[in-house]
């Protein structure tokens, strides 16, 4: 099965970083946020990626390139103009790198990559800035059992504040950052039928705008809920937040068994 991540964005609100490389690049942990995606993805069986890029698209292509030197140790002997790279650990993914232009929106991303996704065959869609320890199997299950068009994971929103607990005029308790309203929100992994592509119209189309709402007005989209882990990084401070679940060993979404040492 494929996956398809939209990673050409600009990533404005966190320029901090963006204005250096795309925003999918941006590391948590020491590692670009689209690594932890693919790992995610990769714990389900999915590792036939197509990832589509825009702004700064170069940087990802030169990540992949390099990718072994990124992952492990190396030694260069300049004498002899000679390079060894130790302790190998390959990943076992295809990954196909599509230009899909700068300022293309969301939905014209994923029609132009339409040509690489096999005909009649469901896929996984994604954006490349978002984390969760969504359980993707029983995501894909579900869309396969009720037939519909495209799945959409329903997640409930971080709170940003913690809040009181109070009774009777007076505090009894706290609780640390609980889901915002208790509505459900898009949470961005989606399993869709190629067939949704044809109502994209083009570059200009976001997939959060029409393609959705007609698909939802055909009675073609579904809801999967997930109630557990799931934070977008759209801020410095996300990232901060993200940073330190990963350090601290806390990370929820590190749902992959850990490298070998």
């Amino acid at each position: 099965m494929k996956a398809v991540i939209l990673a050409g964005g600009l990533g404005t609100r966190i320029s901090e970083e963006s204005h250096l490389k795309p925003k999918p690049m941006i590391s948590v942990g020491g590692r670009p946020i689209l690594w932890h995606i693919m790992k995610i993805f990769s714990a389900h069986g999915i590792n036939d990626f197509i990832i589509c890029l825009g702004y700064k698209g170069y940087v990802i292509k030169e990540y992949f390139t390099n990718y072994f030197l990124h992952m492990s140790d190396v030694t260069f002997d300049f004498s002899q103009n000679q390079m060894k790279v130790h302790r190998q650990h390959a990943e076992p993914w295809h990954v196909t790198l599509v230009n899909t232009g700068e300022h293309t929106m969301t939905g014209g991303r994923l029609k132009r990559v339409a040509a690489y996704l096999p005909a009649g065959e469901a896929f996984c869609f994604t954006y490349g800035d978002g984390l969760a320890d969504i359980d993707l199997t029983a995501e894909i299950a579900f869309h396969r059992e009720h037939g519909k068009l495209a799945t959409v994971a329903a997640v409930q929103a971080p709170g940003r504040f913690g809040a009181l607990v109070t009774k009777g005029g007076r505090v009894t308790g706290f609780k640390e950052k609980p889901p915002g309203d208790g509505g459900w929100i898009n949470g961005g992994f989606f399993v869709l039928q190629p067939e949704v592509i044809a109502l994209i119209d083009g570059d200009h189309s976001s997939w959060e705008g029409e393609p959705m709402a007609k698909l939802a007005a055909m009675g073609q989209l579904a809801a999967f809920e997930h109630a557990g882990f799931w934070q977008p990084m759209d801020t410095l401070r996300e990232k901060i937040q993200l940073d330190e679940l990963w350090e601290s060993g806390r990370a929820p979404w590190r749902v992959w068994q850990p490298e070998p040492s």
